[in-house]
């Protein structure tokens, strides 16, 4: 199975920091900037180096009941992560599956899969992409997206 759903909070920090961290580089076209020696002394234990934002990037998206996405894959991957409501996601072959606030889903790199929000709420979501092409495909049907098998 190529993609997972976690419930840890822990998670959205990851989405977060990643998402400023994606911006700010944009924006600025800089790398984020180390502190000082004693700023990270004083920050973490053992050696923990800053890296580069370049390649990742993060966007929000709202999409009201029963929307969703067509059929897509991305090269080196996504994490999603609810803000609001509830999602739904599908890896192409598997099983739809359904997810809310606080949790997130990971699908690995190159695997064709939807998401969006279920029949009956929105949904906002994070995305967090690692970079690579998107690869977009067909519409979902309405009956991939009620879970029907074909």
């Amino acid at each position: 199975m190529m993609f997972a759903i976690f419930k840890p909070r822990l998670v959205l920090g990851f989405v977060y920091l990643a998402a400023i961290l994606a911006l700010s580089a944009t924006s600025s076209g800089q790398a984020p900037q180390a502190g000082s020696a004693a700023d990270e002394a004083s920050r973490f234990t053992g050696k923990s180096t800053a890296l580069d934002a370049a390649g990742l990037r993060a966007t929000r998206r709202r999409f009201e009941a029963g929307a969703r996405s067509a059929w897509h894959s991305h090269a080196k991957g996504q994490l999603l992560f609810v803000e609001e409501g509830r999602g739904r996601v599908q890896q192409r072959g598997q099983r739809v599956k359904d997810f809310g606030p606080g949790e997130s889903v990971y699908t690995g790199p190159n695997v064709l899969h939807w998401h969006g929000a279920v029949p009956d709420q929105p949904l906002v979501q994070a995305a967090l992409a690692f970079g690579g092409e998107t690869t977009w495909m067909e519409k979902v049907t309405d009956e991939e997206y009620a879970g029907k098998k074909k």
